[in-house]
């Protein structure tokens, strides 16, 4: 893999500081994709509102997670345009840095998602298993991984990092839950 594959993999972490181009967009991506998937979570398991976004924020960002993500990602090309680097605004990245805070308090720390947190940890553990031991239904470009001497373990959790919590839910269900069987004429 090329120092700028590698760099971009890497900053899928948050821990690392990106060297590259690539990996400074991976960063930015990252952290988009995660806060505004939260939040439509969030919503989805009526936790939240888009109402209960500071006004100041959805004024800034956008009023939908369609404009939220239009938005950074519009900031984002604007502001990098013509430079060695990969930067928002300042206002931007402050609003996603305050919107990042207002998730984590109002939904985090929210106690409808922290009772959830003991089954979605035994859930990720017993995917984590299956997929080390069905190491073929991982896609293709992770295979490939594999066969260039990438660690099994880090690729099967860098896949279910990957995967939204409905997409999770889902193959949690389709792997582990009973499918009721279907008799023709009851």
């Amino acid at each position: 893999l090329t120092w700028e594959v590698r760099d971009g993999i890497l900053n899928h972490q948050t821990k690392t500081i990106p060297h590259t181009l690539e990996g400074k967009i991976v960063r930015l991506s990252d952290k988009i994709a995660y806060v505004n998937s939260d939040i439509d979570d969030a919503i989805r398991a009526q936790i939240l509102n888009e109402e209960d976004i500071p006004l100041e924020l959805r004024k800034t960002l956008g009023f939908d997670s369609k404009k939220r993500l239009n938005h950074l990602i519009h900031d984002i090309i604007t502001h990098s345009m013509g430079k060695d680097d990969i930067i928002m605004s300042d206002e931007t990245a402050e609003a996603l840095r305050d919107l990042r805070l207002f998730m984590f308090e109002h939904v985090y720390k929210n106690p409808v998602a922290k009772s959830e947190e003991v089954k979605a940890k035994v859930m990720l553990e017993q995917m984590y298993h299956y997929y080390m031991d069905h190491i073929e239904l991982l896609p293709g470009k992770l295979l490939n991984m594999l066969g260039e001497g990438e660690d099994k373990g880090r690729v099967v959790c860098d896949y279910i990092s990957g995967m939204t919590d409905q997409y999770a839910i889902t193959k949690f269900k389709e792997y582990f839950m009973p499918q009721a069987w279907q008799v023709d004429g009851y």
